[in-house]
């Protein structure tokens, strides 16, 4: 379905729709007062990105460079501004709460990626300000062992705990606050590949990697 508005929009190449969808998150981040700087190598192959999350913003920090689905829960489709260029961009939106929706969007991450495309997850469900993440959810991880599909890791790392969005926090509630600041600064680190068929371990050291990478930039207490 998402996919369909997407070729509706902006007709059937996809890829020139991520290049419009990448014009857009490079135009809306610096809008925003956003300071976004990349560690480690871009992934240049189709993968399974697996996140932290800090704020609901993050899909957007890695769309920036990247074509690259990102799933996210169906209640971002009626955010502005965020939720336009999520549907621009053909987002995958799960029903957390539904199970059919969890097996469907699965099914649609693997048909993805097997299309060439990368996707991406943030399997701690929700958005955190612990120094580590939350337990991971597995489903992701299943899919890509069972398919070989390298797991790419990725650490989102935000200057100041003010930035994160979480809790309740609205989303024009968030925007009056932080975006009015002079500045939010962020880093992306991104890990190497992880191809490995027992999802455990490949979950494990997936997770294990993001919050090594994590503890090297502790939260800062104000």
């Amino acid at each position: 379905m998402q996919i369909g508005v997407a070729n509706l929009l902006l007709g059937d190449d996809i890829r020139r729709s991520m290049r419009i969808r990448q014009k857009w998150a490079r135009t809306l981040l610096p809008t925003l007062g956003i300071k976004l700087q990349v560690q480690g190598n871009l992934p240049t192959y189709p993968c399974l990105l697996v996140a932290n999350h800090r704020s609901y913003l993050d899909p957007i920090l890695i769309i920036r460079d990247l074509d690259v689905y990102p799933v996210a829960k169906a209640e971002i489709a009626d955010w502005p501004l965020i939720g336009k260029g999520a549907q621009m961009a053909g987002i995958l939106y799960l029903k957390r709460e539904q199970h059919g929706s969890r097996v469907g969007t699965l099914k649609q991450m693997l048909d993805r990626i097997k299309s060439d495309f990368s996707v991406l997850i943030f399997p701690e469900g929700t958005t955190s300000d612990h120094q580590d993440t939350l337990p991971f959810s597995k489903g992701g991880f299943k899919m890509a062992a069972q398919n070989n599909i390298p797991v790419v890791p990725v650490a989102i790392v935000y200057e100041a705990p003010a930035d994160y969005w979480v809790g309740n926090a609205t989303f024009l509630g968030h925007a009056r606050k932080r975006f009015a600041a002079d500045e939010i600064k962020v880093d992306v680190h991104y890990g190497q590949e992880i191809v490995e068929t027992d999802s455990d371990l490949l979950q494990q050291q997936a997770q294990a990697w993001i919050n090594s990478t994590l503890k090297k930039h502790p939260i800062k207490v104000v």
